[in-house]
């Protein structure tokens, strides 16, 4: 799940593809409402192919765990990063 990012500073956290400020929510919701793949690259042109197979299996997967992240905000240097989460 190479593809998907988390930054709390990007989209309020939510799963992003690839950094940018395209939600995997908003590709899955796409997809359910019955664009196909090369429709939804012509809408987002900087979305690559293995983008799309990535949300859905991202967003399948969360179905069935839970994640809980750790942030952790360091005052001294005004910045929030997270912690990797042990499995």
């Amino acid at each position: 799940m190479q593809r998907i990012t988390h930054n709390p500073l990007v989209m309020g956290g939510k799963p992003c593809i690839r950094g940018l400020r395209v939600t995997v929510g908003a590709v899955v919701g796409l997809v359910a409402s019955g664009y196909t793949n090369n429709e939804i690259l012509k809408m987002y042109p900087y979305l690559e192919p293995e983008d799309i197979p990535a949300a859905l299996s991202y967003a399948a997967w969360r179905l069935e765990e839970t994640e809980q992240p750790f942030i952790v905000l360091d005052l001294q240097k005004e910045r929030v990063r997270l912690l990797p989460l042990q499995k």
